[in-house]
């Protein structure tokens, strides 16, 4: 007991120790953690109440099981620009195979890599469901699938590819149906004969027989797995195409034979070390093209599938395109007749893209000349060939504006000169041009400007610049790229580049498509790449270069120019090296390929023409007319086109600035109010990079002193001038009006003084002078004389004609001194003895005064005969400046003359040039 003893203040100590113990230990965390679990358990009822009333939701909505649409393929309509129907395929080109004929290598196969629990799973695979949702969280939803062999068919059957809830959801469920209502064999081969493996090929035994001419049971290891690897992505892995990218897949598939133990380590080394192409066949192209619409319908079919996992054989789609029915028709009828274009040979190839400039949409392709098969070779897209000079506007120039902030006035000098390696270049013409404007040196299609252009850019900014533009390069670019060397190019790719410059600045990815509708009504738009690739400034200036190239005597596309549009272009051609000219006999001027491409404010073309040339075969060349057949391609077509829409010029933004600057001058020097127009070009420049400096060689000169008084015993007006600082290339243009009427040009002469006889009573002549001095014209000095309405006329005079003047007086007939040059055309006589004017032939009359701007100034009063010689702007030849072809400019191009300027070559041109060099 008195062990157990305490005291009553140990027992108060103790009371109060327990008491802390129990304030130290309350019992609100437990409470917080009972409400937490409740609150958590109340949102897991909820969300699952929620989950499943919305998967309930998309379970009412899902289409119920077809036989039909799970055996047999649904046709896809194609849609012309306007929503019209096009064509209608996928009825053709497909085998079915019962699944008691397909061998267990190809079973495996499929097994092996898409489905490897087929057999145990009862259309969900939830194991590797988990998996796919773990996936989708760390890398975002859709990144990894989990679609069984089931799933696969009903979403090539019913469902559109997209990877959304919703039809997750409902793949789901309808998987679950589609086992409960048939066998995994029925499954397995409602699989095999539903997909598609490219190169038209639908279902497993289509695809054996269309790629190794094989049935299934003669399939080898390899092959077998190629075939399989397809479906995932069937235009990607494609071994045609994508040898490399097919290996890669194959090989994958043979990995996961072998992990999942249908065969061995070595089996699946043996096959993997097989090359990929061997012992596939020539794609078949038996079937008969009928259509103009054939190579345009290429392009649709391959787009649709790169746009996802949709089939057009298959898959019943609602295509929507982009193609302009009359365009098609008539770039097919242009390439397969002689209506249009006189072709020299049926052997001659031609391939043609026509894009809509703003959108990038395609309008049209010439997928070839003579075409017999559907499906085939496709020349506007599939044939890459040496761009040329077509590249310059590309790799050099752009970027030279773009990044150097180039004008088209920036000075180039084309001299001898040589690759960096020292490798000699020369122009195709053979010779040299001097100091010349970017503007020239473009439009002639200069050589050595061009590529001393792209030494100045660098060649990497020069790639990138062509990359952005839809030309990438592989690999570093060298300088002979300037000229076209080192990349190939389709005219589907360099259409899309031109549109570019026509677009201010902005790439849109060329396409066929604009949206596919599936069968489940859910619309897919094509999501097209839109991107500014370059300043509206560089857009323009090139531009503005390339109407000279079209425009100017000295541009090699005169032949492809339509005076009546704003149009932009280029021209290109590529060479044969020495050993192909000497193995084949082909002349200097032959060229192995012909470019054209150009663009206005609403189309892009691009043309290229040539021949195949296969290996170990005699080549073909493009002689001196056949290389024009691009340029006559591109203007009918051209022409066409704008017969139904307007075509506005191109727009100078505000980034830009037009400058007069002195020819010749160098640095340029701006042109001031006083120069003469014959000294002033107009060019182009980047905004806060024209010049500054201003010219001091030219002032204002002096105005004449007039004066003019009426003789009335005479009845005549005598007009006189002075000038201050005359010299004896001073000239003097003399105008007159009567009562406010329009001024015609008197006399254009060294005179300084003139008679006019028989004015007319009442009437009020008014008279103005300019001098001329040195090309620069002075303000003019006017003055005017009032005859008295009731003036005496002398008998004598009355009905006398003028008077001839003196020999040697007339001022139209004036000799010059020894040595001059009679420098203004107005000074040229057009036997204006009689009166007679150029344009309306009327012996001098014009119904007021006899005088009239175009030849024919007599002077005679309201309406009487004049005699005496007239002076005009115009010479009278019909000549206005610009270099006149030659020849009939028809289609034929055996009759036109050939576009580039008439040129004195060096006496020794390069007889074999660089074959990466232009020719033109």
């Amino acid at each position: 007991m008195a062990e157990k003893y305490n005291t009553r203040e140990e027992r108060r100590k103790q009371g109060q120790t327990q008491k802390k113990g129990q304030n130290k230990s309350p019992k609100k965390p437990t409470n917080m953690l009972k409400r937490i679990f409740l609150i958590l358990v109340t949102f897991g009822i909820i969300g699952l109440v929620a989950g499943g009333a919305a998967m309930a939701y998309f379970i009412s909505d899902a289409p119920e099981l077809d036989d039909k649409l799970l055996k047999d393929p649904v046709t896809s309509k194609i849609l012309d620009e306007n929503g019209k129907l096009l064509a209608e395929i996928g009825k053709e080109n497909r085998d079915y195979v019962n699944y008691e004929d397909i061998p267990d290598l190809v079973e495996e196969a499929f097994l092996a890599t898409e489905d490897s629990r087929f057999y145990e799973h009862h259309g969900v695979d939830f194991l590797r469901l988990g998996s796919a949702v773990i996936a989708n969280v760390k890398n975002g939803f859709g990144s990894e699938g989990a679609s069984t062999l089931t799933q696969q068919v009903i979403k090539r059957s019913y469902l559109t590819p997209d990877k959304t809830i919703k039809r997750k959801v409902q793949e789901m469920w309808l998987s679950i149906q589609l086992e409960r209502k048939y066998t995994k064999e029925e499954i397995f081969e409602m699989y095999v004969n539903k997909i598609f493996f490219a190169n038209r090929a639908n279902g497993i035994l289509t695809a054996s027989q269309t790629y190794y001419g094989k049935d299934l049971n003669e399939l080898k290891l390899n092959e077998a797995a190629m075939l399989v690897g397809l479906p995932q992505s069937p235009s990607r892995y494609d071994p045609y195409k994508y040898p490399e990218r097919a290996k890669e897949r194959r090989d994958i598939v043979l990995h996961l034979m072998n992990k999942h133990g249908y065969i061995t380590e070595t089996e699946m080394k043996n096959a993997q070390s097989i090359d990929i192409t061997e012992g596939l066949q020539e794609i078949d192209k038996s079937q008969i093209d009928t259509t103009a619409y054939d190579a345009f319908i290429d392009l649709v079919i391959e787009e649709v599938g790169d746009m996802g996992d949709y089939n057009v054989f298959t898959d019943g789609l609602e295509i929507q395109t982009t193609i302009d029915k009359d365009a098609q028709e008539y770039v097919y009828n242009m390439l397969n007749s002689d209506e249009i274009i006189n072709y020299p040979s049926k052997d001659l190839q031609a391939g043609v893209t026509l894009l809509d400039t703003e959108t990038g949409e395609i309008k049209a392709v010439g997928g070839g000349r003579n075409t017999t098969v559907k499906r085939g070779w496709n020349y506007a897209t599939d044939a890459k060939r040496s761009p040329g000079s077509t590249i310059k506007p590309i790799l050099d120039y752009g970027p030279a504006v773009e990044y150097l902030n180039w004008s088209t006035y920036h000075q180039i000098k084309d001299e001898e000169y040589t690759y960096s390696n020292g490798t000699p270049l020369k122009n195709a013409s053979g010779r040299h041009y001097g100091t010349v404007t970017t503007r020239e040196a473009l439009a002639r299609s200069l050589n050595i400007p061009a590529l001393k252009t792209l030494q100045a850019v660098g060649l990497d900014r020069a790639r990138d610049f062509a990359t952005d533009l839809g030309i990438p390069f592989d690999k570093e670019i060298t300088e002979s790229a300037a000229l076209g060397g080192g990349k190939d190019v389709s005219t589907l790719e360099l259409a899309g580049a031109y549109s570019s410059f026509g677009n201010n600045g902005i790439y849109n990815e060329p396409h066929s498509v604009k949206k596919i509708v599936l069968r489940d009504k859910t619309t897919i738009k094509n999501k097209t790449e839109s991107k500014p690739v370059m300043k509206d400034s560089t857009a323009f200036i090139v531009t503005d270069m390339l109407k000279s190239v079209m425009k100017e005597p000295y541009g090699t596309g005169r032949l492809a120019n339509i005076p009546s549009l704003p149009v932009a272009g280029k021209t290109g051609s590529t060479n044969f090296t020495p050993e192909q000219r000497a193995a084949n006999n082909i002349p200097s001027s032959g060229v192995k390929d012909s470019w054209m491409a150009g663009y206005t404010t609403n189309y892009t073309v691009a043309v290229w023409a040539g021949y195949d040339n296969a290996s170990g075969e005699q080549m073909e060349y493009l002689g001196e007319s056949s290389q024009r057949i691009p340029k006559f391609i591109f203007k009918n077509l051209m022409e066409h086109m704008a017969q139904s829409k307007e075509t506005k010029d191109f727009d100078q933004p505000d980034s830009v600035v037009k400058v007069g600057v002195i020819k010749g001058s160098n640095p340029a020097v701006k042109a001031n109010e006083y120069t003469p127009s014959s000294k002033i070009t107009y060019e182009y420049y980047v905004k806060g990079h024209e010049p500054t400096q201003v010219t001091t060689e030219y002032e204002k000169i002096d105005v004449p002193g007039i004066n003019a008084s009426y003789n009335q015993e005479s009845n005549e007006i005598n007009l006189s001038w002075s000038y201050p600082k005359g010299n004896g290339n001073t000239q003097f243009e003399v105008k007159m009006s009567v009562d406010g009427g329009a001024q015609s040009v008197l006399k254009k002469s060294k005179d300084t003084s003139l008679t006019i006889p028989n004015p007319t009573p009442g009437s009020k002549y008014t008279f103005s002078v300019v001098a001329l001095v040195d090309n620069q014209q002075s303000d003019p000095a006017s003055t005017s004389v009032k005859i008295p309405a009731e003036a005496v006329v002398p008998e004598d005079t009355e009905d006398e004609e003028i008077e001839d003047p003196a020999e040697g007086e007339n001022p139209e007939q004036e000799t010059p001194a020894e040595g001059e040059e009679d420098k203004q055309d107005e000074d040229k006589n057009n036997n204006g003895e009689n009166g007679n004017n150029d344009k309306n032939d009327n012996n001098g009359n014009n119904g007021n005064n006899g005088n009239n701007d175009n030849n024919g100034n007599g002077n005679g009063n309201n309406g009487n005969n004049g005699n005496g010689n007239g002076n005009n702007t115009d010479d009278g030849n019909g000549n206005n400046g610009e270099d006149v072809e030659g020849g009939d400019d028809t289609t034929d191009p055996g009759t036109v003359e050939e576009e580039k300027p008439v040129e004195n070559p060096d006496p020794d041109p390069n007889p074999d040039p660089d074959p990466n060099q232009d020719t033109e």
